[in-house]
This record gives C-alpha cells, structure tokens and sequence, in this order.
C-alpha cells in the first residue's frame, strides 16, 4: 500500500483542522446538553481554529431576552446578553440573514479593525448570533478574516442552530414532562380525595373482607373483575384500585352498556383521521390509559365481535384504531364491573370465556346493601354529611323510627338508592327526619311491622348474626362490631 504523502503545507494542515473540528462539534453539539453548556462548546472550538482576539456568542430566547452568553478574550468587563442583542450588529443580521464581515467598529464597547459574525438561523428563526473580532493568525499583516473563516463560519453556525433547536426541544419535553407529572400528581391527590371523601363503609364483615381484598390487590398489575349489584359501589372499588396501584397514568372509565356497539369501538379503541367526512383522529380509552388503568363498567353489555377485539388487544398489549393500520403499544391494567351473570352468559355463548379469564384476574364480589344492613347507619352519617356540606346547610336529625326503617328496607338500588333516599330527605325534611317521610319515600316496599321498626331488636339480630359468623367468638365479634366485649355482655350475648 503505497503511504499517503506528508502534509505540509499551512493550508493543508489549517484545512484538516477545519474538518476535524467540524466533525468533532457535530458530534459536541449533538450530545444532550444545556443551551448555555452548548454555545460555550461552540465557541471555544470556533476560536481554537479561527484565532480571533476576541469572541462573543449570544442567543435569544422566545420572548426576546437574552438566554445564554458567551464570551472569550474579552478585556475589562465582559458584555452582557441583553447588551449583545441591543447592538446594531443584531439587527444588520437579521436583515442581511447571512454573515457579514466588515470594520473597523466598536462592539459593546470593545473596538475592532476586523469583524465577522454569522447569525444561528434554523428554519427562519433567527436564534443568536456570533461575532469574532481581529484575526491573530500567525503573524498575518492583517486583522481581517479570509474568505475561508467566513465559509468556515458559516458552516459551524448552521450546524449549531439545529443542534441549538434541538437543545430546545428536549428542554421544552423535559419541563412538559415535568409539568405533566405534576399534573397527574394532582390529579390523583384529586382522585384520593375524592375517594376519601366517598370512602367505603366497612363495618359489616363481608365488605371488611372486599377492603383487605382490594388492599392486596391494588399494588399487583394483575387484571380485576369486580362483580355486584347495580349500586353497590363497583366505581368506587376501582378508584381505590387504582390509587393504591401505583401506576403513573390516569384511570380512564367507559361505561361499555351506555354506547352502541359502533361508536364503543371508537371509544375504546380510538379512530384515524379520515376514515368518514370531517373525522378527525382521536385517541382511544385504551391509548389514554397507558400507564394507567382501564376501567370498564358494565363489561357484560359488550357485544361479541367487540368482545374479539378487546381480547386480541390484551393478548397482543397494543392496540389498532379504527381506520388506522399500524398498532400502537399500550401498558394499562384493566378492572372490568359487571353486574350480569357472566358465567351463564358464557354457558349461553353471548360472552366469551377466554376473555373472562383474562378480565378475571382477580375477582372481588361486592356484597348487595342487604347483605351489610350493618353499614346503613353509617353509610346515612356519611351522606349526610357529604350533601349537607355540599348544600350549605344544616345536618338534621335522623330519628330512630327513620332508621329503623332503613334498616328494614332491602335497598334492590343498593347503595346508590340509600344515598339517594337520605338526600331526598333532607331535602323535604326542616330539623328532623321521621319514619313518615322515610316510609313515603320507601313507597310500597317499607316496612309496617313493629319489628321492623325496632332499632333494639335490628341490633340484637344483628349481634347474634356476626357471633354466628365468629363461631362464638365474642372478642372476635366485638371486634368485628367495634364495639367492648363488655357491651356485648351487657346486652345479654
């Protein structure tokens, strides 16, 4: 192989380090970076091969003020961005919109025989600009610039414009990353303060058993069913769900019975811009809770072909909009509600079964309100409270015949129906609530017997029923209760 020839000539020699420097700021500048980090980089390895005696690099931001500086060989003090940008030489830029050479002048009060400076223009932005002042190349009888540095120049700053704008972006997706962050932090501090403030009542030992479900459940990405009467506070499960999962992202709810089947699809899964006159794209539930999860009440509505592509979207994690034809990852964990009976829907073929178990990661039963009559009473206090503070007004009084009532009542609405009952209330009672507004309330299906309207006699069967419960275990039973055992004692159990 025949050597390549020595270099040696001044020229040759200045030409390599013009490449080499070229290369190697592209590299620099292309490197993650702060905007001031970067200008700095650019204008050390702009003056290390130019040799001015003096250099400035500034650039301006969106709203005009200065945003990074910086100088080098500057005697006394050096200038400022602001002062730099309120220099006519900015503004012989901005309308030559290339490099311009010239001299003798003054720059923020530093004189010069020599000037060249090119602006940082990236897609008609003008970003900054920067200036090199007298030439000290090696004995040159001269303090002005070749035409050479000027091309040299020029090259370096529309390089370091694209770097520059890039620099710009990932701070512009940092700060939207961090802003994004700290709105969905807000968002679920919101979402455990709504849940807080609409807590689940657990006294009765069937919803004490659903919390400690849900407490174990919440941290694992596991798929949940949640299965119950209509009104028995499915939503409310999932929220609690969610919150204590940990996830990043958003819980996004999609109540599958309340759409036909057309536009869930869409829904769900999102649609491409396009696909019918003046649709415009739109992301899906599934697409918004990435990261997340997904709640999907009253999944039992869902029709079969739907059911198909639901299932091929959490077999496959990515989803395909309507209309569109690449699919896109999503990460969202799913809680599926339904009050049907799933299992004879699947013996009939209206739901499929390999679906089922992949909603079915765990399942959490919520009891009927009929089941838990324990609760009632304080399920009344909460309500109460929450519409009364709501509303501005003053608590009434609940009487014991009203609650007796309650307690007597079967509630087919669940909790749903209770809470809409005790507003009702309030909203006809002035100081106090009764049994006669209650019943009226109740309509046909109150109670009328005295044992029903027996607080003490509720209470006692309700004892002997969570000592059945404990096996007789009256400590267990006072604790279940919140009540002392000695109360229990007292009142004869």
């Amino acid at each position: 192989m025949t050597a390549m020839p020595p270099i040696t000539s001044f020229a040759e020699k200045r030409r390599i380090l013009q490449l080499e420097t070229l290369h190697d700021l592209a590299l620099a500048l292309h490197a993650e970076r702060t905007e001031e980090d970067l200008v700095e980089e650019l204008l050390q390895r702009v003056c290390a091969v130019l040799d001015p005696a003096a250099a400035v690099a500034v650039t301006r931001g969106a709203g005009g003020d200065a945003a990074a500086v910086a100088v080098a060989g500057w005697r006394g003090q050096p200038p400022s961005g602001e002062a730099l940008l309120a220099e006519p030489l900015w503004q012989e830029l901005l309308a030559a919109g290339e490099a311009r050479a010239g001299g003798p002048g003054v720059l923020a009060g530093r004189r010069y025989e020599a000037l060249l400076a090119a602006p940082l223009v990236w897609r008609g932005s003008y970003l900054g600009y920067l200036a090199l002042l007298d030439k000290e190349a090696r004995g040159a009888a001269s303090a002005a610039f070749p035409l050479e540095d000027r091309r040299f120049l020029e090259s370096v700053t529309a390089l370091a414009a694209v770097a520059l704008d890039g620099a710009r972006r990932l701070t512009a997706l940092a700060g939207e990353r961090e802003r994004l962050a700290e709105e969905n932090k807000a968002l679920r501090g919101r979402l455990l303060d709504e849940v807080r403030g609409q807590r689940i009542v657990a006294h009765a030992l069937p919803m004490r058993r659903v919390l400690d479900l849900v407490e174990r459940v919440a941290p694992r990405g596991v798929n949940v069913l949640v299965r119950g009467e209509s009104g028995s506070g499915k939503e409310l499960v999932a929220k609690l769900l969610h919150v204590g999962s940990g996830r990043p992202g958003s819980l996004v709810a999609l109540n599958c019975g309340a759409l036909p089947e057309s536009l869930l699809e869409s829904e769900l899964f999102g649609i491409e811009g396009g696909v019918a006159t003046g649709v415009q794209a739109r992301r899906g539930k599934l697409e918004l809770a990435h990261g997340g999860t997904l709640f999907l009440d009253e999944i039992g509505d869902m029709g079969p072909a739907l059911q198909v592509k639901l299932l091929r979207a959490l077999q496959e994690r990515e989803v395909q909009r309507v209309g569109g034809e690449r699919p896109l990852p999503v990460d969202a964990r799913v809680i599926a509600a339904t009050h049907r009976d799933l299992d004879a829907m699947i013996a009939a073929g209206t739901f499929r079964e390999d679906l089922y178990y992949r909603l079915k990661g765990v399942e959490i039963v919520l009891p009927p309100l009929r089941e838990r009559r324990e609760d009632i009473p304080y399920l009344v206090r909460q309500f109460t409270s929450a519409f009364c503070a709501r509303e501005g007004i003053p608590a009434p009084v609940w009487r014991r015949d009203a609650l007796a009532l309650l307690l007597a009542h079967d509630f087919p609405g669940n909790v749903r129906e209770l809470q809409n009952l005790v507003e009702g209330a309030i909203t006809l009672a002035e100081r106090e609530i009764d049994g006669e507004l209650v019943r009226s309330l109740l309509g046909a299906g109150a109670a009328t017997t005295s044992e029903a309207l027996d607080l003490d006699g509720v209470t006692r069967r309700h004892i002997a029923r969570v000592l059945r419960l404990t096996g007789g275990n009256r400590s267990e039973a006072a604790r279940l209760l919140g009540l002392s055992r000695r109360t229990l004692l007292r009142k004869g159990f």
